[in-house]
């Protein structure tokens, strides 16, 4: 089953005895400056997590695999996650 941000306010709430309403706003807080971060195309760093990084992709050839059509995909930005060794070493139970 997947975190959500439903989830991660329960817990600021549960560990940080926030009230619910607060803690539902200090997530969405944290989420939302994320977002606007990469939306810039800065990176953002959490330190013993990892980093997310904008990566330009350039302008591409693509097939519509219905069609059998070929046309040119265009430049776009993604967001990629590289995780830290800590969370590498925690995932693998080291």
């Amino acid at each position: 089953m997947a975190l959500t941000k439903h989830d991660i306010a329960e817990q600021v709430q549960a560990k940080l005895g926030f009230p619910k309403n607060q803690s539902v706003a200090i997530t969405e807080s944290i989420i939302e400056a994320i977002k606007a971060t990469l939306a810039s195309g800065d990176d953002v760093l959490v330190s013993g997590f990892g980093k997310f990084c904008v990566k330009e992709k350039r302008e591409r050839k693509g097939r519509n695999p219905a069609t059998n059509e070929d046309l040119m995909l265009p430049a776009r930005r993604v967001v990629t996650f590289k995780c830290s060794g800590k969370l590498r070493e925690k995932v693998n139970g080291k």
